[in-house]
């Protein structure tokens, strides 16, 4: 089949994912059969094939689409494999849309928790790497690799050719590697086979380490080890990582538009129901997570550290589940609450969400996959903010200047501004809501023109993300977290300890606690370890508070009540209290706003 008809096909295909209708499903399968029964000899139609799949698979019009996209899917290894024996470029497999798809290989430097979790689940036995042909390790594995290389320093100390490969495959144990090397004899460190078990053995050294998490982390990830894994027909890739569901929602009318979606409407609605799930439940979901995030070249604070005691569920109808959690207590944020999850779509995940709070505010990251951007983004963008609303308490929602289009050319292609302005949201800087409403006078205008193709330039949608924006809930104060940051609390802590304390964070820490506890008449002495973290990451923020002393002593109190609950099993209960505590939100908000 000539890449003209199948650009036709493929286009019937695309068209099709929106159109519903009686007797659509059959033309869809049919659709579907003779492409692929067809030979692709190009990257990028093959590559279109497979996210109209997935776009089907997601939001099919009857059981007939469901079987089929399945089907496709799950053989779809095949398509790719003859494309690469037919000496076509894989590269166009690589770009951050379209990467995880079954049959090719990816290549990222992954997070020491990730790395470690992708070698002992063993998702991919045998198939994850080191890629040497773009590593070249130096000083830094010079300095590291002694603590599981014997001997390493005599070589690595003062030798400036060391054969790091060598050194890390023999003592990997790698089948028949030499072990005898003779100095000016530099062994070639390219092209030579690969050896998985080296990289299992590597994680493993450091794994046991006697260090906190934390610190392992750092020392792995200090040495920059880009790993290459092949995927193959894995479940984890983009093509078959979805999952089976007791009841699909099957589309016969047209997908909810953006314009239909009142988010006032939507958030003033009874509280969503969140089911608590089990340990074991929670523990499929954090590898659910990290399998989606791994194969788009992804990493999130919370995807990758969730604790799978916290999750809950909720299911809201059209086949659309929301999975949301918090992070374990070791490994929390100082001072805000943090909440990431999961979009599913008849079981085929369609985004993730991130969400970070601090009294009734919070900061909202709500990224849907390339794929599925074309459906009902904006209903679902509701559902995630009427799940997160009742979770967390909010009633003021900030998004992140990198969302609506900052460094973010993908959003200012796509228009994301306007996403979040037509479902309510304004600027909150006063010059940008002046820009926008100009921006807005002239579309209209332009509509009554009759010039519907009227587009905002790239140049103003740049200017426009230049600020946070922010939805209220009914009775929220308007305004008041326009020029919060939890980072100029965080500067302004580190301006005292440069000007009090020579910079030493130990001392500002130590005086810090000594004072504040004073003022609250606290021992924490037989506190928990988290507690007492809590303590001192506290103490730094309230040591600048002035009057703190003068306080009410049922104030004192709560306030140490919700420094404790910090580190409980449920996050949710400390972002609660502080939104109980006038006086710590009045303190939070003069110290936040203030920048000097």
């Amino acid at each position: 089949m000539s890449a003209k008809i199948l650009d036709r096909l493929l286009s019937q295909l695309e068209a099709s994912r929106y159109r519903f209708g009686r007797h659509e499903a059959a033309s869809v399968v049919k659709l579907l059969n003779h492409l692929n029964a067809a030979r692709f000899h190009d990257t990028a139609l093959l590559i279109r094939f497979h996210e109209a799949l997935l776009f089907l698979r997601a939001f099919p019009q009857g059981p007939s689409v469901v079987r089929a996209t399945e089907r496709i899917l799950n053989g779809f290894h095949r398509q790719v494999k003859a494309l690469r024996e037919a000496g076509a470029d894989m590269d166009d497999f690589e770009p951050i849309e379209v990467s995880g798809i079954a049959g090719t290989q990816m290549e990222d430097t992954l997070s020491f928790d990730v790395a470690s979790w992708l070698i002992a689940s063993r998702r991919l036995p045998g198939k994850v790497e080191i890629a040497w042909d773009n590593y070249e390790p130096g000083r830094e594995l010079g300095t590291t690799g002694p603590r599981f290389i014997p001997l390493l320093e005599d070589d690595a100390y003062v030798e400036a050719d060391t054969p790091w490969r060598r050194w890390l495959e023999t003592s990997g144990g790698k089948k028949n590697a030499k072990v005898v090397w003779r100095r000016g004899s530099a062994p070639p460190e390219r092209g030579r086979a690969p050896s998985p078990h080296v990289t299992a053995w590597l994680i493993e050294r450091f794994e046991k380490l006697p260090l906190s998490p934390q610190q392992k982390a750092e020392l792995y990830e200090s040495l920059r080890v880009p790993l290459r894994w092949n995927l193959g027909n894995s479940v984890i890739t983009r093509t078959r990582n979805w999952k089976p569901v007791r009841s699909v929602y099957y589309h016969s009318e047209p997908l909810i538009s953006r314009s239909q979606v009142s988010l006032a409407d939507e958030l003033a609605r009874p509280p969503v129901q969140l089911t608590k799930l089990s340990r074991n439940q929670g523990e499929r979901v954090m590898d659910m997570i990290r399998e989606i995030m791994l194969v788009r070249y992804r990493e999130l604070y919370g995807t990758t550290l969730g604790d799978p005691s916290s999750v809950v569920r909720a299911d809201l109808g059209r086949g659309v589940s929301i999975h949301l959690w918090n992070l374990p207590p070791e490994r929390r944020l100082p001072l805000r609450a943090y909440v990431a999850g999961l979009t599913l779509k008849n079981g085929v995940p369609i985004n993730y969400i991130e969400a970070i709070g601090l009294c009734e505010w919070m900061e909202v990251g709500f990224n849907t996959f390339y794929t599925f951007r074309g459906g009902e983004a904006g209903w679902i963008y509701a559902q995630v903010l009427r799940c997160l609303c009742h979770l967390m308490g909010t009633t003021c929602v900030s998004v992140y200047p990198y969302q609506l289009g900052h460094d973010n050319e993908e959003a200012i292609e796509s228009g994301a501004f306007w996403f979040y302005r037509k479902l309510g949201f304004r600027p909150g800087r006063a010059d940008l809501q002046r820009l926008a409403e100009r921006e807005e006078g002239r579309i209209a205008a332009a509509t009554k023109l009759g010039r519907t193709k009227y587009r905002t330039s790239a140049r103003t949608l740049r200017r426009l993300a230049a600020g946070h924006a922010f939805y209220e809930l009914p009775g929220s104060e308007v305004g008041a977290w326009d020029s919060f940051g939890t980072r100029n609390i965080g500067l302004r802590v580190n301006r005292r300890m440069a000007r009090e304390f020579g910079g030493d964070a130990g001392r500002i820490r130590k005086e810090s606690v000594r004072s504040v506890a004073r003022i609250f008449g606290v021992d924490a002495s037989s506190w928990t370890s988290s507690e007492r973290v809590s303590f001192e990451n506290f103490a730094v923020v309230l040591a600048l508070v002035p009057g703190l002393a003068a306080w009410k002593q049922e104030e004192k109190e709560a306030l140490v009540r919700i420094v404790r609950s910090k580190s409980k099993a449920d996050e949710m209960v400390y972002l609660h209290l502080t939104q109980r505590h006038e006086r710590l939100r009045e303190a939070l908000l003069q110290l936040g706003s203030i920048r000097e």
